[in-house]
């Protein structure tokens, strides 16, 4: 007996930490939509710190931190409405591994080039640079915001475009 099943929609899955990097990933991703996904999927994850010093406020509540940090970037990423086929979700672990099992379910990851960890000086994130290496599907390090004029998203070129 054959069974026939819907088809699952496309994910791209979007790291977001609230950094500027990953307010333009989200941008690029909608901006890939038509070509790679049918729904934008962005993640925050959060963990504790390993180390807590005397001065780390035990009161501070990292999911909420997370979510409104997700909240944030997706004002700034998205000022004149939220895309159709956005989900969202904050989730607690490492924001690499969580990626990265995203992706077994993607079919792209789009992450920022720098985000909010130490060293904002290294041109590629420990984030970026894990999942770009572990990910089960393609991923699209974004380097800049895609909007450009006037907040319109940039025109990707047709696969038949001579280059």
């Amino acid at each position: 007996m054959t069974t026939t099943s819907e088809p699952q929609p496309r994910k791209i899955i979007v790291g977001v930490d609230g950094s500027a990097s990953s307010v333009a990933a989200l941008q690029l991703a909608e901006s890939l939509m038509p070509l790679a996904g049918d729904v934008i999927h962005a993640v925050a994850a959060w963990q504790h710190p390993f180390v807590l010093s005397p001065y780390t406020p035990m009161e501070w509540n990292y999911e909420e931190m997370s979510q409104k940090a997700l909240d944030q970037a997706l004002t700034e990423a998205f000022p004149d409405g939220l895309p159709a086929g956005l989900e969202t979700r904050t989730v607690q672990g490492s924001p690499a591994a969580i990626l990265i099992e995203e992706s077994k379910h993607a079919s792209m990851v789009v992450v920022g080039s720098r985000g909010h960890g130490g060293f904002a000086g290294l041109l590629l994130g420990s984030v970026s640079s894990a999942v770009a290496e572990r990910s089960a599907c393609p991923v699209l390090v974004s380097h800049g915001a895609p909007r450009l004029v006037e907040g319109q998203p940039i025109a990707l070129p047709s696969a038949d475009a001579s280059v």
